[in-house]
């Protein structure tokens, strides 16, 4: 399977004719989504959705189909009849000829005052990848490539790094990181590594790696 990262926290999946991607949000390019088969969305904060996005994608793909939770289905449904499928922690699906597995329900603490929104998280093929959305989830099954948000209001790098240490990936690539500036990433790069008990790798955007 081939990883590719896109800005924040985008990422597009790859193998045999199928291509997955997953939150294109207005912090990531504004083709993050066009050659997609399947678009999933985690939750619907704007950093990982974002209409005009999903839009190019649907448009330059007539065949391309969503799956995401109810809250950012009904925002879409009615422009695209047939092709957004609504869906919620325990279901399972096939996704451009990727196995998938949704895993939570809630959006992390920001903070007491914000009240909470629904987030899932996909576990693809069996645990090749595990993207969380905006949420420490951990699924009830193992993982070898943990797509880890590394920067975000709702975390700090102590919960990061035992996030790491709880799910036990065999790796993990960085997202969440548009907040993160090249001056912190060294810090994050030397505790992550050091602490996480796992290989800690970092993609810059439009890099891809095999998973």
């Amino acid at each position: 399977m081939k990883l590719t990262k896109k800005s924040h926290a985008c990422i597009r999946l790859e193998k045999d004719a199928g291509t997955l991607v997953i939150d294109p949000g207005t912090f990531s390019e504004e083709d993050a989504a066009v050659g997609a088969d399947a678009i999933l969305v985690t939750h619907e904060h704007p950093d990982h959705f974002d209409e005009e996005r999903l839009r190019a994608g649907m448009e330059a793909n007539p065949g391309a189909e969503i799956w995401t939770l109810a809250s950012v289905a009904e925002k879409i449904s009615a422009a695209y009849p047939g092709r957004v499928h609504t869906i919620g922690h325990g279901d399972t699906f096939t996704a451009a000829g990727f196995d998938v597995q949704v895993h939570g329900e809630l959006h992390a603490v920001i903070h007491p005052d914000i009240p909470r929104i629904t987030n899932v998280g996909y576990l693809i093929d069996g645990g090749k990848v595990f993207h969380p959305g905006d949420a420490l989830t951990v699924p009830d099954h193992p993982v070898e490539t943990l797509m880890l948000p590394v920067m975000a209001p709702w975390n700090k790098i102590a919960e990061v790094i035992d996030y790491v240490r709880e799910v036990k990936p065999r790796r993990a690539y960085d997202i969440h990181d548009a907040l993160l500036t090249d001056l912190a990433r060294p810090i994050y790069d030397n505790q992550i590594g050091a602490l996480g008990g796992a290989e800690h790798l970092r993609l810059t955007p439009g890099a891809s790696a095999q998973v």
